[in-house]
């Protein structure tokens, strides 16, 4: 659990709902996703950060190169302020971001585009005007199929070694682009808590089954063209996929701020570090304080593990009938007692990084010092 007296001594000046990073937490967090990548450097995906300075610091530690960006405008926002590596975690179909990065050789040198299909290659083709090479890396299907079920989430329609090949002899035999990578998301090992004999089951089957097709992937894949990038994995899924000796890189990033739905995982613990504070405006009922705002539900499916958490003080919860509120949200329990208005109440969001599109700055805590960070949302920039 988060330092929260520590917290609410060094932000007493500040007027709520705002949100907290304590840089102890973060920086130890960093030093655990690189032990546990175990020499396999970490890509950071940007989703799951959402604020320039704590990439940038992140990228200053041993361990970490690259980053994974969410969407084209943001990959040549971040290109231009120094990043020098960025793999588009998704396929693109940015129109005016294409024809900048088509126009731009330093951009596309630092950017490599995700496409999953033909039909990629010719929207990037149609989209772009420039003369600069693009570089793209084939996003292969890397969940579970058992029983009859897809066990994972719906991304590539690319899976076996023949359909993956064929889309790179496609690439390489177009001059317009490179084929630098190929990547594997296993959202089924890695985001999946550990709450269940059955989940523990289900995430064994599918890293014995992945490690076989990876490999005869990757294998054909180099028939074709050498390869820079083999990318997999994510907070969940590290020591498993930096295990495998044809991966070249793991991704990670929200570990680095230890949300919620990392809470119940067996093989690690992130530190929570980071939170965000709501103020104490009614009292209807004595066991019941009101907070002002704070319904801030992650996304994904709609259901309590996407709701926050109250943290602290300890023994709160949110009432079952309400939730988090748009702008009032009650928590209920012996703590509430205790809460006058104006008491801060400090909750934890569920997933990572888009919390701070509800914030312009993030306040850095570090010991009792406490700076602004600028977020994405603070620098103007709306990446969708």
């Amino acid at each position: 659990m988060g330092d929260f007296d520590r917290y609410a001594r060094s932000t007493t000046h500040l007027d709520a709902p705002f949100a907290v990073i304590d840089l102890d937490a973060f920086r130890r967090n960093a030093d655990d996703l690189v032990r546990r990548a175990a020499g396999t450097p970490i890509r950071i995906a940007s989703k799951s950060v959402r604020c320039r300075a704590l990439i940038s610091a992140a990228l200053e530690r041993p361990g970490f190169h690259g980053v994974m960006s969410y969407a084209l405008p943001e990959a040549l926002w971040l290109a231009r302020n120094g990043v020098d590596d960025i793999l588009l975690g998704y396929p693109t179909t940015h129109r005016t971001a294409l024809r900048e990065l088509s126009g731009d050789p330093e951009a596309a040198a630092r950017i490599t585009l995700m496409i999953d299909s033909p039909e990629h290659l010719a929207y990037i083709q149609a989209a772009t005007t420039g003369t600069a090479r693009i570089q793209v890396c084939l996003d292969v299907d890397a969940s579970l199929r058992v029983f009859g079920q897809h066990l994972g989430v719906r991304r590539s329609p690319l899976r076996s070694p023949v359909d993956v090949a064929a889309l790179a002899r496609t690439v390489a035999a177009d001059d317009a682009f490179e084929l630098t990578g190929v990547m594997f998301y296993e959202a089924q090992i890695a985001g999946l808590p550990d709450t269940s004999p059955a989940v523990r089951w289900v995430k064994r089957r599918s890293a014995a089954e992945l490690a076989d097709r990876r490999g005869a992937v990757v294998d054909a894949v180099k028939q074709i063209a050498p390869l820079r990038i083999v990318n997999s994995g994510g907070t969940g899924s590290l020591e498993i996929s930096s295990a495998d000796p044809v991966v070249t890189e793991v991704t990670a990033g929200s570990g680095l701020y230890g949300p919620t739905l990392f809470d119940k995982y067996d093989v690690f613990q992130p530190a929570p570090a980071m939170a965000y504070a709501l103020d104490v405006v009614r009292r209807p009922a004595p066991r019941i304080a009101t907070l002002f705002g704070g319904g801030y539900v992650a996304s994904g499916p709609a259901k309590k593990s996407r709701l926050p958490l109250p943290a602290w003080p300890s023994g709160l919860k949110l009432l079952g009938t309400e939730g988090a509120g748009e702008v009032q949200t009650p928590v209920q329990g012996q703590s509430a007692e205790r809460l006058r208005l104006g008491d801060r109440v400090w909750m934890r969001y569920a997933k990572a990084g888009e919390m701070l599109e509800r914030f312009d700055v993030v306040h850095a805590i570090d010991g009792d010092e406490v700076t602004e960070l600028m977020t994405y949302r603070g620098e103007g920039k709306n990446f969708g």
